[in-house]
């Protein structure tokens, strides 16, 4: 069999509204039964975006800390936050995600139009969010939206040095509008781009992308990251029923590869945690 694979779940995203999608976990209870069952189906990893009491977005403190604390009462899978929350969530509030400790914290290496809107990371925030993760010992997983974002990912850790675990994990977002296509070629000069000390990294395919990034990240040795936030759909109009059903179909598809899905553990020793 060939490497394990890292399997991380997305179940929630900023974007889709409860009302539209009533299977999306909103609260909290939900999302600790999420990850019960992502992790039975073969997730390591769960990545975060908090929904206040109205199904909406939110950075608050005490919602983060229950979240995580959530995921943590019903399962052993390691909690990453999302620091970009919504498009709309100003940067001083983005910064105090780290306040709430979780084991990983996503990390976007730049701006990228964003449908309509713009997900705005300037180059001063992204550098002391790195610093703040380092000095904290929270593995940062670096998010690529294009290739500019892999070229400023060389640019900081010539700057700042590795994580605090000395490992380098990123993550490639492809097929939002306004980044990187979802595409295999897109996908291959992505990774040829990667600097030196990137130690591995995975593919997330947004929408209609979702399976063909996820065949060209397994044909090339890559990780996968799957859930409600990146795709609604199982198949052409079939909606999702859960997010433990796309953790499910990324096994199988890992299967197909001859790889085998990593434990919670062994994605503590990819991130470098302890």
């Amino acid at each position: 069999m060939g490497d394990p694979l890292l399997i991380t779940v997305a179940p929630t995203g900023a974007e889709t509204a409860k009302s539209d999608c009533p299977q999306l976990p909103t609260t909290p209870e939900e999302l600790a039964a999420t990850a019960a069952e992502c992790e039975a189906a073969g997730a390591a990893m769960i990545h975060i975006h908090v929904r206040d009491a109205e199904h909406r977005p939110t950075l608050d403190q005490g919602m983060l800390r229950e979240w995580v604390a959530a995921v943590r009462s019903s399962s052993s899978l390691v909690v990453q936050l999302s620091t970009g929350g919504s498009v709309h969530d100003p940067l001083e509030e983005r910064l105090k995600v780290l306040d709430a400790a979780p084991d990983s914290c996503s990390l976007t290496m730049g701006t990228t139009n964003f449908g309509d809107d713009v997900f705005l990371n300037p180059w001063p925030f992204v550098a002391e969010l790195y610093q703040l993760a380092q000095s904290t010992g929270i593995a940062p997983e670096f998010e690529l939206f294009d290739l500019g974002h892999v070229h400023s990912l060389g640019r900081l850790l010539a700057k700042y040095g590795p994580p605090a675990g000395g490992k380098v994990h990123v993550d490639f977002v492809m097929g939002v509008p306004g980044g990187m296509p979802g595409t295999a070629p897109a996908l291959v000069a992505g990774v040829a781009a990667l600097p030196p000390g990137v130690t591995s990294w995975s593919a997330t395919g947004i929408g209609r992308s979702t399976l063909s990034v996820a065949m060209a990240s397994l044909s090339m040795g890559g990780h996968l990251r799957v859930g409600m936030e990146d795709v609604l759909t199982i198949s052409r109009g079939v909606p999702v029923e859960s997010n433990a059903q796309l953790v499910s179909r990324a096994v199988e598809l890992g299967r197909l590869a001859q790889r085998t899905p990593m434990t919670p553990a062994e994605c503590r020793t990819l991130l470098g945690l302890g």
